[in-house]
This record gives structure tokens, sequence and C-alpha cells, in this order.
């Protein structure tokens, strides 16, 4: 744990695969970092998170990472990505691409709409932890982000 981290670090999975999510919330809680994650499992779920809509997030907090799946039903990862930007509080909020694609149109477009960073998922699981304890170590260790007061 870093030792200056005094509150948990929030973190928001977007995926619409179960397995997927449970593998990525395991990697999350074996990091170095206290994290508490959050759940969406599309894009519109995702949205209405970010931006506290409805009676079911009204008291959701803002990310401080959103682990973005590209392909899901209803609204897609880069559709999320597109709302986002035109969102300026959520504009800010750390987007990295989680997704089985590798295919460079895909890794293109991500970053043109916004994306913080692009990881193909990892098939093997050694690998997945390896790749999520990075990213944390990356956004929660290493990068300095602004503070939500002056977001």
């Amino acid at each position: 744990m870093q030792q200056n981290q005094v509150a948990p670090f929030e973190v928001l999975i977007v995926d619409d695969e179960p397995g997927d999510i449970e593998l990525i919330r395991s990697a999350i809680v074996e990091g170095r970092f206290i994290c508490r994650t959050h759940i969406a499992r599309d894009g519109v779920e995702a949205m209405a998170f970010m931006r506290k809509d409805g009676p079911d997030f009204i008291d959701a907090v803002t990310p401080d990472l959103v682990l973005l799946d590209l392909n899901m039903p209803r609204m897609t990862g880069r559709e999320v990505l597109a709302a986002m930007q035109s969102t300026d509080h959520l504009a800010r909020i750390p987007v990295v691409v989680l997704t089985t694609s590798d295919v460079e149109r895909d890794v293109l477009q991500a970053y043109d709409l916004g994306a913080s960073g692009f990881v193909t998922k990892p098939v093997d699981i050694e690998q997945l932890f390896n790749a999520i304890h990075g990213i944390q170590d990356y956004w929660f260790g290493v990068v300095r982000k602004p503070t939500i007061a002056n977001a």
C-alpha cells in the first residue's frame, strides 16, 4: 500500500462478462493499493453511475479510474468514451480500455476518443493480474491527478 494513501481509490469496472469482472476485481484486491471496486455491466449503467443519475446512483462516488471494456450491449465502450469527453468533470477521469481486442483500429479509436490507456486482456490469469497491478501502480503510485475538489 502507498504510505500516504488516506482513503481507498475508487475503481469503476465497466464490463459485461461476469467472469472477467470477478478476475479484474480479484486482481485489484490483491494489488498494493486499497481500492473499492464498483461495477457497471454496460455503458448505460456506467454513465448513470458517473453522472449519479437515478435512485440507484444518487450516492455514487466519482471514480479515480475507469477500467472499460469496448464491446458491450446497449452502449459500447467507444460511446462511453465519447460521452465522457463531452462532459467536463467526466473528461478528467482516467479511463483505461481493458478489452480482448488487439486490433490497431480499436487502439487508435480509443485514444482518439480520450482513453488514457489501452490494455489487451491477457488470456493467462497471472498475466492479467500483472497487467492490473501495473495499471494500479501507474495510476495510483506514479501519476499526479487533480483532486476532485479542484476538478
